[in-house]
């Protein structure tokens, strides 16, 4: 059977259908990325008010404090950042909880923060 040719038409038709696709996966990429970041952010600050609590700071110093939690995530990619600083303050006081702990308290808040960003919109 012999093929008819396209007309233009249907050929922009198409290319315009994809680009919109691309459009819209980039802008739900974009969303996302923005979505964790936030999240990741809270779930710092929530880390460092808790971390604070621990270590017997209350209003303006805990708050000072859980900022520099979440500066501290900015020295390299991922956790470890936020993990070491939190870990290494709440020993320096002397107080004995393990780093299994301050792990789960991480786990744990970010699924708090996600919830809290998500449910903000």
């Amino acid at each position: 059977m012999l093929a008819l040719p396209r007309r233009p038409m249907e050929a922009e038709t198409i290319m315009v259908g994809f680009d919109d696709r691309k459009k819209g996966q980039e802008a739900k990429f974009a969303h996302d990325a923005e979505l964790r970041f936030k999240a990741e952010a809270r779930r710092n600050k929530l880390l460092g008010i808790w971390a604070a609590e621990l270590m017997g700071l209350s209003g303006d110093a805990a708050k000072a404090y859980a900022a520099e939690v979440v500066a501290a995530d900015f020295e390299e990619a991922g956790d470890e950042d936020v993990f070491r600083k939190v870990s290494a303050d709440i020993k320096a006081k002397g107080l004995s909880i393990g780093d299994d702990v301050v792990r789960q308290k991480m786990d744990q808040l970010r699924e708090v923060a996600r919830d809290q960003v998500l449910s903000e919109g």
